[in-house]
């Protein structure tokens, strides 16, 4: 029988991200982002939460680094903070805000820990915002900048780079529904800020083949929709909603198009792209990064723009964020990533679920529902391996309780709890942190005990 287990060389590693987790944000001469501000604007985060201490990995780097060497991970990927490192997101360069990250990069080495460094992760430097972000086409240029000081500044010690972390996510919370920073609510801004994005994406990629000599790729949220039924109009609408979550960053990425469903859905607002720029955005990438939590059925509907509604599934179970556990969605995700665009190497960049935590005596903490989460989404990229996608890594989401954006400290996804009740941001490793240090030791084979 073949060997049940991942390969020696798979990737084991946890995920985080700079605003949720780094706290002292203007520390050091760092500049103020988009989510500082957002998060400092009354009415726009649950109990008025910010990110000002969130979990103070900035002031406890080397202890937490430490303790992603004892739980036995292989790589962390982190993300930088743009405003950090250039303070007006052009310009000049903080040499402090960069040292954070160099000590960070050479801290993981000494542990044997792969840096996965994510160049952007949603925290824009409010400078740019104030100059239009991402509605600014200027911002491609300005992104390609700030992507060059950390190539020449890391990549002789980072192997793999990551240009942007779901920008799904960044244009329809921040520009579509208003629930992130920058907090706009107009869907003609939308497809104005995803083609940005992807420029960036490219440009930054084109400026990698300059200056690197390692991987590159981008991180991309996928939810796969299903139709509630085999009408013809439900699966329009599956069809309709796939094409506006899943295939409107993949295919400009892959084929070098957007998909013909997003002119109806922008409307007035769409306007289609100049060929020369999609050949851009479309440079080959040497990985991709899927970020997965569930999946979507969907039924047709009357309401514009997107004529397609979600159908709760109310007799499976759901995370405390109401999102059903679906790991069969993984396996189909990755599955279809192959057979629609021969993918290129596939790194889980994220996977994870928000749970209840149940303190017993003693201090330790049990998360019955988030082990059972990971052992079943575990399972399913076994299973897509083994039906040949080259799946080559998995990180779990989160490394750490954290601020999770709107909701502030309300949900908590971590496999270390973080005590935010006091100054001492205690971390606790909760059960499933044990149970992943005993999948990464047995290269997945605890899985089956």
């Amino acid at each position: 029988m073949s060997d049940p287990r991942f390969p020696l060389e798979f990737v084991w590693g946890a995920a985080t991200s700079s605003y949720q987790i780094e706290g002292s944000p203007l520390a050091d001469g760092a500049g103020e982002s988009i989510w500082h501000r957002f998060s400092h604007t009354p009415g726009r985060v649950v109990n008025d939460e910010t990110g000002d201490v969130a979990c103070d990995h900035y002031r406890r780097m080397d202890d937490d680094v430490a303790l992603m060497a004892t739980l036995g991970l292989r790589a962390y990927r982190f993300s930088v903070a743009w405003g950090r490192v250039i303070p007006e997101g052009t310009g000049a360069v903080n040499r402090a805000g960069l040292g954070f990250y160099d000590r960070l990069v050479d801290r993981l080495l000494e542990h044997g820990i792969e840096p996965f460094l994510t160049l952007y992760h949603w925290d824009l430097p409010a400078a740019l915002d104030d100059r239009g972000g991402w509605l600014n086409r200027d911002i491609a240029g300005w992104f390609a900048d700030y992507a060059e000081v950390m190539f020449r500044a890391l990549d002789d010690r980072v192997r793999h780079w990551i240009t942007l972390n779901e920008p799904w996510v960044i244009v329809d919370a921040g520009y579509v529904n208003g629930v992130h920073a920058p907090g706009h609510a107009d869907l003609g801004e939308a497809p104005v800020a995803a083609h940005n994005l992807l420029r960036a994406h490219g440009e930054a990629v084109a400026r990698y083949r300059e200056t690197g000599c390692h991987r590159i790729g981008i991180a991309v949220n996928l939810e796969p929709k299903y139709p509630v039924s085999d009408s013809t109009a439900d699966r329009e609408a599956a069809s309709r909603a796939h094409a506006y979550l899943n295939r409107q960053f993949l295919d400009p990425l892959f084929r070098g198009s957007y998909p013909q469903a997003l002119a109806r859905i922008y409307g007035g607002a769409w306007r289609e792209p100049a060929g020369e720029e999609m050949e851009r955005i479309s440079r080959p990438m040497d990985f991709l990064g899927v970020n997965y939590y569930t999946r979507s059925v969907v039924r047709a509907s009357d309401e514009p723009p997107f004529f397609a509604a979600a159908v709760p599934q109310t007799g499976a179970p759901h995370t405390e964020m109401d999102w059903e556990v679906y790991p069969r969605g993984l396996s189909d995700t990755l599955s279809w990533l192959v057979d629609r665009y021969d993918a290129p190497p596939i790194y889980v960049t994220e996977n994870g679920a928000a749970c209840p935590d149940i303190t017993v005596p003693g201090g330790s903490v049990e998360d019955a529902d988030r082990i059972a989460y990971l052992k079943a989404h575990l399972k399913a990229v076994l299973d897509v391996r083994s039906r040949g996608v080259d799946a080559r890594g998995y990180f779990v989401w989160s490394l750490f309780d954290n601020f999770e954006w709107s909701l502030g400290y309300a949900k908590r996804f971590g496999i270390v709890r973080v005590d935010f009740s006091d100054a001492s941001r205690k971390r606790t490793p909760k059960a499933s942190a044990n149970f992943y240090s005993r999948v990464i030791d047995s290269r997945g084979g605890s899985l089956f005990d």
